[in-house]
């Protein structure tokens, strides 16, 4: 199927949002047959809201605790 980019507008804060070509074909890839309803922000604040947490926040803490980790398995071991 021939996919051409568009605007929706998101139905939590009413913002027009694109949706390009290439987005559509990775949706319709994934199963999806519905176009998204909210713009990114949106869509980013109800997964933080649906997980109670900020998904930011624990991205940033994986990268500081495999940061840790790795700073440590390099540090000579005291028998």
């Amino acid at each position: 199927m021939s996919h051409q980019d568009k605007y929706i507008q998101c139905s939590d804060c009413g913002t027009a949002f694109y949706f390009s070509a290439g987005e559509q074909a990775f949706f319709e890839s994934k199963g999806y047959t519905n176009d998204p309803k909210r713009c990114p922000s949106c869509r980013q604040v109800r997964k933080a809201d649906r997980y109670g947490r900020d998904t930011y926040t624990l991205t940033s803490l994986c990268r500081n605790l495999l940061s840790i980790a790795l700073r440590c398995s390099s540090m000579p071991s005291h028998a």
